[in-house]
């Protein structure tokens, strides 16, 4: 029997930017952020691909010159990578507010699916999202729940008619760092109010397990509050809670690790802390909890996801820049997959380039 193949093994290239800056450690440029995926490997299996940011300075120069979108279909092939989900840089505007910073939220979106049209035309993107979150803070959005909940929806509402012109899904990453998305109750409800076929939820092993505990909304709690870390059965069982309400709206998956902490760095909020893949200080069983999300209720494998993605960010430029880093996380993906993946032939797509 092969062994699997599916869901491809994706790494996220936006670690060398998110929590990076004047304000903290520089940032990584996109190229070393290549090449240590390129680099990676485990007997003998490597990374597929990557998911991308479209911001400065990584992407955002090829999306802004002519013939950008072949030169990095160029580069990619060539280091053998496929791309799959986009990240649109919706926080130069807000889901919330103003009309202006809704537009411009609009705007981005519709950036990132013309960029997406072009790598899909190119063969070198075979899957995907385009990733959108409410670029709002919890604190503004709890001034009126009801009301922003409504603004956002209105907004995602337009998002995925851009996106359906483009033939493009449009997913909500859920973090605690963002209104309206920063417990699984208001991303539900806000998914519930948004009613599209191509607006779903990206789900991130690390955020969402912060969304057991109750930042930032300590109502929605689902973990105990006497819960202690050594209840194995009470986190399997919030955790079955949690994906039940979730997993039929999921889209794109992320594959992390949490300590049970927050963590913010430069000018990112505090969110559900990244972890290494093998901190020993980390309270999922990455292998067996990534199943609560790519198997239904029965146990089944969804393949609801033709690609997983690691996204560790905020990590220190030190352990970013270690091969050895990225050869641990691609380990454990690897593992992921073997326990909830599928085989199935792949399709020869031949690039434009």
């Amino acid at each position: 029997m092969p062994e699997n193949n599916y869901p491809k093994l994706h790494n996220a290239t936006w670690p060398g930017i998110v929590g990076k800056g004047s304000d903290s450690e520089p940032i990584i440029s996109f190229d070393t952020m290549l090449e240590k995926t390129a680099s990676a490997e485990v007997d003998g299996v490597r990374f597929d691909g990557v998911d991308l940011g479209l911001f400065d300075p990584h992407v955002g120069i090829y999306m802004n010159q002519d013939g950008g979108a072949e030169r990095l279909a160029e580069k990619l092939s060539g280091l053998n990578l496929e791309v799959g989900s986009l990240v649109a840089n919706v926080w130069a505007g807000s889901a919330m507010g103003t009309k202006e910073a809704k537009d411009t939220f609009i705007e981005q979106v519709r950036q990132a699916c013309v960029f997406g049209k072009q790598l899909r035309d190119l063969g070198i993107r075979q899957g995907g999202v385009i990733r959108v979150d409410s670029a709002a803070s919890p604190e503004v959005w709890s001034a009126d729940p009801a009301a922003n909940t409504k603004q956002i929806a209105e907004t995602f509402r337009r998002a995925c008619d851009v996106a359906a012109d483009f033939g493009e899904k449009i997913a909500a990453e859920g973090e605690i760092c963002w209104g309206g998305m920063h417990s699984w109750k208001a991303m539900l409800d806000t998914l519930k109010a948004v009613d599209r076929p191509n607006m779903g939820f990206q789900a991130d092993m690390s955020h969402t397990f912060l969304y057991l505990l109750g930042y930032n909304a300590p109502e929605h709690r689902i973990l105990p509050v006497d819960f202690q870390w050594g209840d194995r059965f009470a986190l399997e069982e919030g955790l079955k809670k949690m994906t039940a309400e979730l997993r039929p709206y999921t889209f794109d998956f992320h594959v992390a690790q949490n300590d049970g902490t927050v963590h913010g760095t430069g000018s990112h909020d505090k969110t559900g802390r990244h972890c290494l893949a093998t901190d020993p200080n980390g309270k999922l069983d990455i292998t067996k909890d990534a199943g609560y999300w790519l198997r239904d209720e029965n146990g089944n494998v969804t393949k609801a996801f033709r690609h997983i993605c690691w996204d560790g960010c905020m990590f220190p430029n030190e352990v970013m820049t270690n091969q050895q880093t990225w050869n641990d996380i691609l380990a454990a993906l690897v593992k992921v997959r073997q326990a909830h993946g599928w085989y199935q032939e792949d399709k020869v797509v031949s690039p434009i380039v």
